[in-house]
């Protein structure tokens, strides 16, 4: 499938987010032309303004798409673009009964993404490939007590078997991760059963935790996204930590490496037909502590920073889950940050905003 050209127009679903802000910031910079998808106007004139301070006025527009569960919510957005970064999907826990409040988790994952393909089967005639935001909630088996490694190979068929069984006693988390892997499973069988009709193919990103600098609209500590609220809490405020938590194994990914991802996944031509893993790698809460520590001076001097429990750094740490990462290296590439380049950066972001 040929890769879609420098200069081409990229659609973006869910542009406001974490990632795909990155994602939209880093298609600019590499001379494409963005349409980003946002659900209201107020939405989308943040990120004009502030793409237009970095002189990208004419490459960036928005379109706005109220309800992407709606039949032919994208029917008109995917017309006239050369590749989709379907970006759009929630991630958080606070979330519960299966059978009710979740099915607005579930119907956002699952019909908006099989909603997007749907339209791009029908309009999308210039369209040379999908990437689709994925998790590696959806690889994972949650709850492990020995170590494993997880590949593209592998599937979390376990949180929709407990969904399926708990109902509305199901954990949010529990949830969560049932909506990614069902969500990605319908795009793969889609896909599959319209591959002869289609000149676009797919790929998917399955990123574990993410964090680093936002540049999404953040107005306050309270309207962080849920994993940079979890890195905020343990790393930089003062609650006590207890060494369960300081233990927990924590893969991650930066945002702007996972941003990195899905560009790169319309440019090499080898990533279709693929899911691949983007992670930096694994670690322990206390590790990210450790480095917020070692940096001097401390980027955010308003705050003196956790120092949690240190000798567990220097024990023999296990880590729960890890991924294999030879895919990702195969066919992007990407020289991941380390866990202290995406602390330096995190903290300075906060300090700029005065937290």
């Amino acid at each position: 499938m040929p890769t879609v050209p420098q200069g081409g127009k990229v659609l973006v679903s869910g542009a406001n987010g974490y990632i795909a802000m990155w994602t939209v910031k880093i298609l600019l910079e590499r001379g494409y032309r963005v349409r980003g998808i946002v659900r209201s106007a107020d939405k989308g004139k943040f990120m004009s303004d502030y793409f237009a301070k970095l002189g990208y006025a004419e490459a960036f527009e928005f379109a706005i798409v109220e309800d992407i569960v709606k039949e032919g919510a994208f029917d008109e957005v995917v017309k006239d673009v050369d590749a989709i970064e379907h970006m759009a999907s929630p991630f958080h826990f606070n979330v519960s009964d299966p059978q009710g409040k979740s099915l607005k988790f579930f119907k956002p994952a699952i019909q908006g993404t099989v909603g997007i393909l749907k339209s791009a089967v029908k309009n999308a005639a210039r369209v040379k490939r999908i990437v689709i935001t994925s998790s590696c909630a959806s690889v994972l088996t949650p709850g492990l007590s020995v170590p494993k490694v997880f590949s593209e190979n592998d599937w979390n068929e376990a949180s929709p078997k407990e969904v399926e069984e708990l109902g509305s006693k199901s954990p949010g988390a529990s949830i969560y991760r049932a909506s990614k892997t069902l969500a990605e499973k319908a795009a793969w069988e889609f896909y599959n059963q319209h591959k002869s009709q289609v000149h676009w193919d797919l790929a998917v990103i399955n990123p574990p935790f993410v964090f680093g600098p936002a540049i999404h609209d953040v107005t306050s500590l309270k309207s962080l996204n849920t994993s940079l609220q979890s890195w905020y809490d343990v790393v930089v405020s003062d609650s006590p930590k207890t060494k369960e938590v300081l233990l927990q194994t924590i893969a991650w990914v930066d945002v702007r490496d996972t941003a990195l991802a899905h560009v790169l996944a319309i440019e090499k031509e080898a990533a279709g037909g693929e899911r691949i893993i983007t992670t930096s790698g694994s670690s322990i809460w206390q590790e990210w502590i450790d480095a917020a520590n070692s940096l001097n001076p401390n980027p955010l001097p308003s705050h003196k920073l956790a120092v949690g429990l240190p000798e567990i750094s220097r024990g023999e740490k296990v880590y729960l889950i890890s991924y294999d990462k030879s895919k990702e290296e195969r066919l992007l590439g990407i020289k991941f940050n380390t866990i202290v380049e995406t602390t330096k950066a995190t903290l300075e972001d906060f300090a700029r905003r005065g937290w």
